[in-house]
């Protein structure tokens, strides 16, 4: 549709685009990684951006960089895909390498330690892969959720775990979920994971998002209008990755075309990455699943554990999650100050009971 509305000469510059865009501004340098720990250097404290949805998770962060292997070990962050997480531990991993005598730093996600373990025992060298990984001051390892059923390699990572764990070494883990929601999952493990210091990055909220995309603008020298930022930083709510992909994509259109897009063009641009708004509120949820159970809203909000309203605040909270996305911690607030772990524990209560519970799916529907 946007090619039928271009210009003759806005084709023309379409054409040598490779010409016009700066590559120095598409972030390629940020594609070096470090082959002996996999750490990114781009990923600092300088340039990760702090708000309330994650404001708790980067003062733990701090805290373990002040004193590694005492007072928070293991870090266990969890969050949502693209909010931050990895930018945050690998940050904490480049400033022990950069900025203190524990430079002795590696990086891995769960898939490739596994992975490694596996080939280790395959080519009958177990030890020197136990060797390989007890040598570091400070291990890092993202996306923890993926040992989930893996037997072998939780009982690796447990006397892992206990190695760095003696010997006063920081330990960090990422996951999408906190340890109690991790299924398949060993206790003494999970109790491990717990015994530190567990804290979530949320979505970020819009004077976050703001912020974000400002940095990105700033560290990156794209010029793109207060009008068309503070237009992105409302549409795209859920994750940091889509923000920065978005002021990507309108920066090189902005290049090619050698002037600044109108709202209307970026609307066209970024109509793929806009999830559809839903209208609905939090009230009208509670209104409908209260009318439905015929129970009194206002016995929703109380801290009762009666059956008859512990069944329907479930489903609003697990309504809240899966259709509308809503944070952990936000729906919590709003159902009587609860806590976000509960909250998770109805999401995935009655996600696990929809398997099976023909009613209930025709109650949901």
């Amino acid at each position: 549709m946007i090619s039928k509305i271009e210009s003759r000469e806005e084709k023309t510059k379409d054409l040598t685009f490779a010409k016009q865009i700066n590559v120095s501004n598409l972030g390629l340098n940020d594609l070096y990684i470090n082959k002996e720990n996999n750490l990114n250097p781009k990923y600092t404290l300088d340039n990760f951006i702090v708000g309330s949805f994650n404001e708790v998770a980067y003062a733990a962060a701090l805290a373990v960089m002040k004193e590694p292997g005492v007072k928070y070990n293991p870090l266990f962050i969890y969050g949502g895909t693209g909010l931050g997480k990895t930018h945050l531990i690998q940050s904490v991993g480049n400033y022990f390498k950069n900025h203190t005598i524990r430079k002795n730093v590696f990086y891995i996600t769960s898939e490739t330690f596994a992975s490694d373990y596996i080939n280790s025992v395959i080519n009958k060298k177990a030890n020197l892969f136990k060797e390989k990984y007890r040598k570091y001051d400070v291990l890092i390892i993202d996306d923890i959720q993926f040992v989930s059923g893996k037997i072998k390699i939780q009982e690796e990572l447990f006397h892992l775990f206990n190695s760095y764990y003696e010997t006063g070494k920081q330990i960090i883990f990422s996951s999408d979920k906190p340890p109690k929601f991790i299924s398949n999952l060993e206790e003494r493990l999970r109790s491990r994971f717990e015994g530190g210091m567990i804290v979530d990055i949320s979505k970020p909220d819009y004077e976050s998002r703001l912020s974000i995309i400002k940095n990105k603008i700033k560290n990156n020298n794209y010029s793109i209008t207060d009008e068309v930022v503070e237009y992105v930083a409302s549409i795209i709510q859920d994750s940091i990755r889509e923000l920065e992909g978005a002021i990507n994509t309108i920066h090189c259109q902005t290049q090619a075309k050698n002037r600044n897009l109108t709202i209307q063009e970026i609307k066209l641009l970024l109509k793929n990455s806009i999830k559809p708004q839903k209208s609905v509120s939090i009230n009208d949820v509670m209104k409908v699943v209260s009318d439905f159970y015929s129970i009194e809203e206002k016995i929703l909000y109380e801290k009762t554990r009666r059956k008859e309203v512990v069944k329907p605040r479930q489903i609003i909270m697990y309504l809240l999650r899966e259709d509308f996305d809503t944070s952990y911690p936000y729906i919590g607030q709003k159902l009587g100050g609860r806590d976000h772990t509960t909250v998770i524990h109805a999401y995935e209560k009655i996600k696990r009971d929809i398997i099976n519970d023909k009613i209930l799916v025709q109650e949901l529907e």
